[in-house]
Parts: C-alpha cells; sequence; structure tokens
C-alpha cells in the first residue's frame, strides 16, 4: 500500500526502528529516536544495497519518490546510485573549494613574482576591495557574465572608469588561468564587450622640453627647501627618467655601485630593467646613502616603507610649477625623449629601449641591449643638464645626428 503524508505524520518511535514501505524499494525508516530517513533498497552486480534519501520532513513524500525515479534510471544505465550521488558530492566539495578567491590567490601567488611589489600591491587591493566581497566565493565554475557586469558596474559607478576597465582585465586573467587548471571551462568577460563606459581619453602628461625652461626648472629644483630624501628624488627624476612608481619603490640592493647600474623589475612589462647611472646620478645616490642607507627603499617615507606616490609632484606644486600643464613626475619622460632626439641626436630606438616601452624583438628581451650606447647617451643627458642648468650647454661634444 503506497504511503501518505497522513500516514507518515501519524508514524511515532518504537523501541527498536521500523519501516513504512511505498513500494518499488522505498521506504521511510522511523527510527526510536523519531527520525524518519528516507531509504532505497535495491540490488547492484550482485549486492544489495541501501541509499539514503534523506529525511522526512526536510525531503517530503514527493521529493522522495522523484529521487527513487532518478536512482532507477541511473541503474536502467548500468550506474550505481550510491556511487553517483558520491561522485555529485565530492564534485560539490570540489566546486566549494575553487571559489574565485582562492583561483584568484593561487594566480596572484605566482603572478606577482614577475612584477614589481608596487604593481602586484596595486592589484591586490582592486581584488581585495572590489571583486572577492561580492563574487570571491562563488565557485569560479559558476561564475556569470552579469555577475562579474554587477561587479565592474560598482567600480564604474564610483567614478574611477580606467579602474573598471583594469578589474575586467584582471578578472579575465584569472578566469583564463582558472580554464587552464581545469577549473573553469570558459572565460564569461569576453561576453561584456561594450557593457562598461569607454575609457576616457589619456592626454599626454605635461612636459617641459624647451631648453631655457627645463634649465628654470633644474635650478628651482637646486633651490628646493624641502627634505633632503625629497630633494633627492626631485633630482634624480630628469637624470634617470623612469616611471615614478619604479622611482620611488628603488631599493639599495638594486644599486650596483661599482658597476654604476640600477637593476630592477619594470613596472610595465616582465623583464629586468638596467639603468646606466651617470656620474651625477651616483653622487647623487651616495649623498642619500648616508641618510637612508640602513632601509631597504631608498626613499624612506616619514612613516611609511617609502615616500607616497605623490610626493614628487607635490613638491613641483610647491615649487611654483603646475603638474597639469607645465611638469609632472612622470613627464620628465616626454622631457627626455624630446631632448634626447632633438637636442642630441639620439637614435630613438636606444631611447625607447631606455624608456622601457619595449620593441619587437624575435629573439626575445635583452636586458643588455644597447648597454654601452646608453650608457653613453645616459651620461651625455646628464652632462647636457648640468650645461643647461650653469647657461652654459654649448661646450658639449655634438653627437651624430640618428640614420
Amino acid at each position: 500500500m503506497k504511503l501518505t503524508d497522513m500516514t507518515i505524520k501519524k508514524a511515532k518511535p518504537k523501541d527498536k526502528s521500523y519501516k513504512l514501505t511505498d513500494g518499488g524499494g522505498l521506504h521511510l525508516a522511523i527510527m526510536p529516536t523519531g527520525g524518519k530517513l528516507w531509504r532505497y533498497a535495491y540490488r547492484f552486480a550482485g549486492k544489495q544495497k541501501l541509499l539514503a534519501l534523506g529525511r522526512y520532513p526536510d525531503i517530503s513524500l514527493r521529493e522522495a519518490r522523484e529521487s527513487l525515479l532518478e536512482a532507477r534510471n541511473l541503474l536502467a544505465q548500468g550506474v550505481d546510485p550510491m556511487a553517483a550521488k558520491k561522485a555529485h558530492k565530492a564534485a560539490g566539495k570540489e566546486r566549494a573549494a575553487n571559489t574565485f578567491e582562492a583561483v584568484a590567490r593561487e594566480w596572484f601567488d605566482s603572478w606577482k613574482t614577475l612584477k614589481s611589489d608596487g604593481h602586484a600591491h596595486n592589484t591586490s587591493t582592486q581584488l581585495e576591495r572590489y571583486v572577492f566581497p561580492y563574487i570571491g566565493k562563488r565557485p569560479i565554475a559558476e561564475i556569470s557574465a552579469p555577475e562579474i557586469l554587477s561587479v565592474l558596474r560598482r567600480i564604474e559607478s564610483n567614478g574611477t572608469i580606467h579602474a573598471a576597465h583594469r578589474a575586467k582585465t584582471i578578472i579575465s586573467t584569472i578566469m583564463k588561468y582558472a580554464i587552464a587548471t581545469s577549473r573553469a571551462e570558459r572565460d564569461p568577460v569576453p561576453d561584456l564587450c561594450g557593457a562598461l563606459k569607454p575609457k576616457p581619453r589619456v592626454e599626454n602628461f605635461a612636459a617641459l622640453t624647451e631648453p631655457a625652461e627645463v634649465a628654470a626648472l633644474l635650478r628651482a629644483i637646486d633651490a628646493f627647501k624641502g627634505g633632503a630624501v625629497v630633494k633627492a628624488a626631485l633630482r634624480l627624476s630628469p637624470l634617470l627618467f623612469v616611471r615614478p612608481g619604479e622611482l620611488r619603490n628603488m631599493k639599495w640592493a638594486e644599486i650596483d655601485f661599482d658597476a654604476a647600474e640600477w637593476r630592477f623589475l619594470s613596472t610595465k612589462r616582465v623583464k629586468e630593467m638596467i639603468i646606466p647611472l651617470s656620474r651625477q646620478a651616483v653622487e647623487i645616490l651616495k649623498d642619500l646613502q648616508l641618510l637612508t642607507g640602513d632601509c631597504t627603499h631608498v626613499f624612506k617615507g616619514n612613516s611609511r616603507q617609502t615616500m607616497s606616490n605623490r610626493t614628487v609632484n607635490q613638491a613641483l606644486l610647491a615649487l611654483g610649477y603646475c603638474t597639469k600643464t607645465q611638469i609632472t613626475g612622470h613627464g620628465f619622460r616626454a622631457m627626455a625623449r624630446t631632448m634626447l632626439r632633438e637636442r642630441l641626436n639620439f637614435d630613438p630606438a636606444i631611447i625607447e629601449f631606455q624608456l622601457s616601452h619595449g620593441t619587437k624583438d624575435p629573439l626575445g628581451y635583452d636586458r643588455a641591449k644597447y648597454r654601452e650606447e646608453r650608457r653613453r647617451m645616459m651620461q651625455a643627458w646628464s652632462d647636457y643638464l648640468d650645461g643647461l642648468k650653469s647657461g652654459n650647454p654649448g661646450n658639449l661634444i655634438p653627437f651624430p645626428a640618428a640614420v
């Protein structure tokens, strides 16, 4: 006789467990403690087996019968329902373990070894603040394009469109890593093409490129009344013309005074950079070593590991220069690129390589490429700036025009 909900509800516990049969191998076990458990009795490969289907009333009579049909269908296909249930449960645990955050942290630990500390920190911060709180606990294989778009729209709504596009790139990279490591089947990010606001047009960083203006700036830097560490950063900015983040994260361990070189990992490309140090740059660094030589970073901040990314621009503002229209910390790169080509006639390929813009090389990146040419160029540039500052740039040896 088939079971009814009323029969099940009226069933009372006894001293020993007993069962109420529904037919087809499905029954409800009534336990002495009062528990009511659905079970399916069947035979597979000549062995009697008992499959637990759940507890009543969590699993209703109708749901128990549906589970029975599913189990019988598996048997008809030659599949053991108990083995199938274990496999499904294991897959569920695997999905739970392979959350977006777990996979992202695994990817990050490998990826960061090829990036600068600053770049790695920025990427980690973006994930921690804007991504993990919303999709971090989701199984990465189940994350959909709308979920990702919701995350990106939150960032976009704060007015940080560039950050939203950057987060989109990071998420896509993590999804591709998940695919490569068999934790996901596809990357849903390409489905979001055109869903975000376009990036604002990037304006060039303000830079001075006229000799008279550069000369005035250099004299103003020499007269800077701020701290010695900040003044050293100001003086080195035009001499080295690296990215501001690279300069402020300079470490003493990266400086080789004997070889007159600074070696560090580029923040933009996966490669080590070699910056030849001119005589003037070495002199500034050796003076600064007396102040911060016992620290990890060359430009030690007042209350932090290194000075702020706004320090150089704030110092330029203190000197009376507008960082929107005249010069910024990043603008020293444009200054050098323009004047090395137009005033000193250096080969653009050498200049671009020194700027770490990178050129296509079928043999791969060679960190020592143009090494001697760049060493001569960096010394010539420092001498030229000294000449401008003193008002006597004409005593320099002219360089032949690049062909």
